[in-house]
Formats: C-alpha cells, sequence, structure tokens
C-alpha cells in the first residue's frame, strides 16, 4: 500500500509539473508577466537588434560619383578604385570622350571593377596587367591594355569608329 501510495505522488507530481509547463509554453500563463509601460507592453529586445551586414561589393558612393561626374561605378573587389589624376602615379588612365581623363588606383595582387564609361577611345596601363572589356550595341570586345603605356581601345582601335562603353576592368600583378 505504502508503495502505491508513492507511486500516485510521483505520478501526480509529474502530471502536475507536465500541465504546469504546458500552460508556461504554451501561453495559457505568462511565466514573468510584463508590466504595461505608458499604456503599451514593452517590445522583445531581439525585435529591435540590429540586422546583418552583407557586403554586396557595391561601389561606395556610386550615385554621388554618377551625379557629378556621369561615371557608372557598379561594384568590384576593392583593389580598383577612382582616384584623383594629380593625387598619385602609376595610376591607369581611362580616356573618354564624353568624360575627358579618368584615373584608378590599383592595389592589391588581382583587382576587379564593374562600371559603365561612355565614348572610351585610349587607356593608359600602370605597372599592372590590365585588361578591359567593352560594348558597342550588341557586340562585346576585350583588350589587353599595355603596361606603363597608351593602348588605342573603343573607337580608335575599331574600323568603322563605333563608340565603345566601357564594362569591365580586370587587373593582376
Amino acid at each position: 500500500m505504502k508503495v502505491r501510495k508513492t507511486m500516485l505522488r510521483g505520478v501526480g507530481a509529474t502530471l502536475g509539473v507536465g500541465a504546469l509547463a504546458w500552460l508556461v509554453v504554451g501561453g495559457g500563463v505568462s511565466a514573468a508577466p510584463v508590466p504595461p509601460v505608458g499604456g503599451s507592453a514593452m517590445a522583445a529586445v531581439a525585435d529591435e537588434g540590429p540586422g546583418y551586414a552583407v557586403e554586396d561589393f557595391g561601389y561606395p558612393d556610386a550615385d554621388k560619383i554618377l551625379a557629378e561626374r556621369g561615371i557608372t561605378l557598379k561594384r568590384g573587389d576593392g583593389h580598383i578604385v577612382l582616384a584623383d589624376c594629380a593625387s598619385a602615379t602609376d595610376l591607369l588612365e581611362v580616356w573618354s570622350r564624353a568624360n575627358d581623363k579618368i584615373c584608378f588606383r590599383v592595389t592589391g595582387t588581382t583587382g576587379y571593377l564593374s562600371l559603365e564609361i561612355p565614348a572610351v577611345f585610349a587607356v593608359k596601363g600602370n605597372s599592372y596587367s590590365a585588361k578591359v572589356d567593352m560594348t558597342t550595341g550588341p557586340e562585346e570586345k576585350q583588350f589587353d591594355v599595355n603596361k606603363n603605356a597608351w593602348t588605342p581601345v573603343g573607337e580608335s582601335a575599331d574600323e568603322q569608329g563605333r563608340d565603345f562603353m566601357l564594362m569591365e576592368i580586370r587587373t593582376a600583378k
């Protein structure tokens, strides 16, 4: 009889704890009620936490550069950046009838930049090996840029003298 009484107490205690847990977890009873502040319940801290930082490799201040200089800088790896042509030597120079001279500083062992510069006709290389991808209408062309020398590209290298848009620059040390 004593064993049976002890078993019943154990089962009853287990059921009681289970029912209490079900009420708390299931939302029947709040374990720690949140007092109202200014007439509304406080928001959970997790709802107000910072979001995730996701790198999209978009070019910083691209909208401002487009508005001021008419150059569309899309995305890259950060190793080819727009530079003031008077700021340094060993810059990659892009010549365009629409934008005159545009310079880029190249760092690292490799670099990539996606952009749009219309009416490009020449590129002056720096100490890096470089390739530029250009388009005219549906046609795409790639040009190897000579190190530390002028390379005719786009309309100056085209038999028909068509306008070309610079689309990508890739560099390697």
